[in-house]
């Protein structure tokens, strides 16, 4: 029996869709445990792309229970569209999917909300996907939120919608100058949600307390990754929400005792979505040659992924704070081709070393790298099935950022497909 908990070491987007895939064929249990459908999972089978927001990656397997817990926030419009979409695929889900009665909603009043205010904030915007995530999280911390749990009483429900929207509907009017919203299109909207779904909801801590009594395989999964954490990421430009593995515990409603190994998964370079610092970056037009090399644009929004050197001030900071026992490296493929490859080792500000993330903005925007630079390998890694069958400048690339950051290596990606796979012996 083991608890997993898999992270993004970086600023999300590194391919833990793929990797929660993979892990969950021998998982009686995946768990997601925050975030909201701003996230987008992408796994591969059979050389078909399967985009997944909220439903765990693990669906994909018939013999894996999925939960989605309290630390989710989720919208039914999407959730609803979503599952229809595993369905037409041949996918079961009942039976197969639970939902934390503790879990918020994302209603149209926190899509609106997001919308205007991203707009207002002109070029200081962050760079949200507009899709309601922070206004409902803003809400369950105001103790305003409508949860998973009040669709299950509708006179309930209609009170807590009408009190809340009463509020955001003045907000929207008066500062934004938007229409105000309906009510009572928004409870028939959650009761229609109710009822496709009632069978799901349950509270599943207890679920995940006697799975792990009973001795099962489980894996929890974050969306995003460290670097968009709100206390650690480089803040504001986060996500609303803890990423990091300690957001699994209160977002599941587990024990840290409970947790085995914490899995971090890396992409062999880095990326990162919307605004904010960035140290490693490429100028654009390299910036642009790897995009196209890795398909590097959101799951969920299609953005242009912004991309830069590995970086091991990053990592350090998500080892560090997550406790990782392992790395996952994704995309080395993409790297094929080049015949310089550099890595991050430090920063460098008006000549003082730095060997953390710093916390201020300001010294995260003016920082320099500080790069090390390895001869890259000029042959194709996609069909490497093993260790020995790299080429051998991507073996020392790979040592060497295992040295740097402490932590062995477990697995190696070196394409989309489930099969361009290295799995390490432990």
């Amino acid at each position: 029996m083991a608890v997993s908990v898999i992270v993004g070491a970086q600023w999300g987007d590194e391919g833990k869709g793929k990797i929660v895939d993979l892990l969950s064929e021998k998982m009686d249990v995946v768990a997601r445990y925050q975030g909201g459908p701003n996230a987008g999972h992408t796994v591969v089978v059979d050389e078909k792309e399967i985009i997944l927001h909220q439903i765990p990656s693990g669906i994909l397997w018939p013999h894996t229970m999925c939960i989605i817990g309290n630390g989710v926030v989720i919208d039914p419009e999407v959730f609803l569209h979503e599952m229809a979409f595993v369905q037409n695929r041949g996918i079961a889900i009942d039976n197969r999917l639970l939902i934390s009665d503790r879990a918020h909603l994302i209603l149209p009043y926190h899509r609106s909300l997001d919308r205007v205010r991203e707009k207002s904030q002109g070029l200081k915007k962050i760079g949200t996907t507009g899709r309601g995530i922070g206004p409902s999280y803003v809400d369950k911390i105001a103790r305003v939120g409508v949860r998973v749990c009040d669709l299950l009483d509708a006179r309930a429900l209609a009170a807590r919608i009408g009190d809340t929207l009463g509020e955001h509907n003045r907000v929207l009017e008066s500062i934004y100058h938007v229409e105000p919203l309906n009510a009572d299109d928004m409870v028939q909207q959650c009761l229609h949600f109710a009822e496709k779904i009632g069978d799901c909801i349950t509270d599943t801590s207890v679920y995940l307390d006697r799975a792990i009594r009973a001795g099962k395989e489980i894996l929890l999964e974050g969306a995003q990754g460290t670097m968009l954490d709100i206390d650690y990421g480089t803040y504001p430009f986060v996500t609303s929400s803890n990423p990091s593995s300690g957001g699994a515990c209160v977002g599941l409603g587990l024990s840290p005792k409970k947790i085995d190994h914490v899995i971090g998964v890396v992409k062999a370079y880095t990326t990162r979505v919307g605004m904010g610092p960035f140290p490693t970056e490429f100028d654009e037009k390299f910036s642009e040659h790897i995009r196209q090399l890795g398909g590097e644009f959101g799951a969920t929004t299609g953005r242009p992924r912004r991309c830069g050197w590995f970086d091991t001030i990053v990592v350090e900071n998500a080892v560090r704070i997550n406790g990782l026992t392992s790395l996952v490296i994704t995309k080395l493929d993409v790297l094929d081709s080049l015949a310089e490859i550099k890595i991050c080792v430090g920063y460098d500000y008006n000549g003082k070393i730095y060997e953390h993330y710093p916390a201020d903005l300001s010294t995260q925007e003016k920082v320099l790298p500080i790069l090390e630079s390895h001869p890259g390998w000029l042959s194709s890694t996609k069909q490497a099935k093993t260790w020995d069958e790299l080429p051998g400048n991507a073996q020392k690339y790979l040592l060497r950022i295992s040295e740097l950051t402490g932590v062995k290596i477990s697995i190696i990606s070196v394409g989309p497909d489930r099969n361009q796979t290295i799995v390490l012996p432990s």
